[in-house]
């Protein structure tokens, strides 16, 4: 079959852009930055691709709350497109800026229909951290399946603190087999650990930590010390949404 298109969503303040579609590209996929008015104008339209991406940055400034005005913008200006691409059995990944876009229009966790059941809120320090981290994947998840034990990627966030509206929503959440990545060592307060969650079904995905900046072994801040592996651990992620298309698409 054709490589499949993926969509990686812009707009003003997105700055990981060209990682996320070069990332997308080295696990097969054929990735095109499109702005978020070119959708809104019918321009582009959604249904032409498999996969969308909400790649990192600050959208709008981060003003009001991270990713809140483009969360804004999708859900009053692509809800019935995204709902439409999502039941069709698409795929959608959101990354940092991304995952709190995802989270803030109701679109993950996805338990009740368009409500905001959690958010991604200041760090526990106060400031924004920019560090490695190590995760504990869960293959609950598409975009989760095979991967090791423990991976390690970097994250940079001042709001990367995953809060759920309440006691309910965790418990769901465990129940279901949403909760995809744990960080090992709690960088920033999130509530159980939490470093990324699914929808679900599975193909839904948002996370804080960035695939796409540990897609090549030399990325890794110290590979001239524990040996240089050929790919990053990021790099699987983007090729279990990628195949899963070429498969079930």
């Amino acid at each position: 079959m054709k490589k499949p298109r993926v969509i990686i969503l812009r707009t003003a303040g997105t700055n990981c852009d060209k990682e996320t579609a070069s990332a997308f590209k080295m696990a097969g996929g054929e990735p095109e930055l499109v702005h978020i008015n070119e959708l809104a104008r019918n321009e582009k339209f959604l249904k032409d691709y498999q996969i969308l991406a909400i790649p990192g940055g600050f959208t709008y400034g981060d003003d009001i709350a991270s990713g809140k005005i483009l969360a804004n913008e999708i859900k009053y200006k692509l809800n019935e497109d995204i709902k439409g691409f999502i039941n069709s059995g698409k795929l959608v990944i959101g990354i940092c800026n991304g995952f709190q876009v995802l989270v803030k229009a109701g679109i993950l966790p996805g338990l009740n229909s368009g409500a905001v059941e959690a958010t991604l809120s200041f760090n526990d320090s106060g400031s924004f951290i920019d560090k490695w981290v190590e995760l504990e994947p869960q293959e609950t998840c598409v975009w989760t399946k095979g991967l090791k034990e423990t991976i390690e990627l970097p994250i940079a966030h001042g709001e990367g603190k995953f809060i759920p509206r309440d006691n309910s929503i965790l418990n769901q959440l465990r129940k279901t087999g949403q909760i995809v990545f744990k960080y090992i060592d709690n960088p920033n307060g999130s509530i159980d650990d939490i470093a990324g969650i699914c929808d679900v079904t599975g193909r839904v995905m948002g996370m804080m930590p960035h695939p796409e900046r540990y897609t090549l072994g030399t990325q890794h801040p110290r590979w001239t010390r524990e040996g240089l592996k050929e790919f990053g651990d990021g790099l699987a992620i983007f090729k279990n949404g990628v195949d899963y298309v070429k498969e079930k698409l």
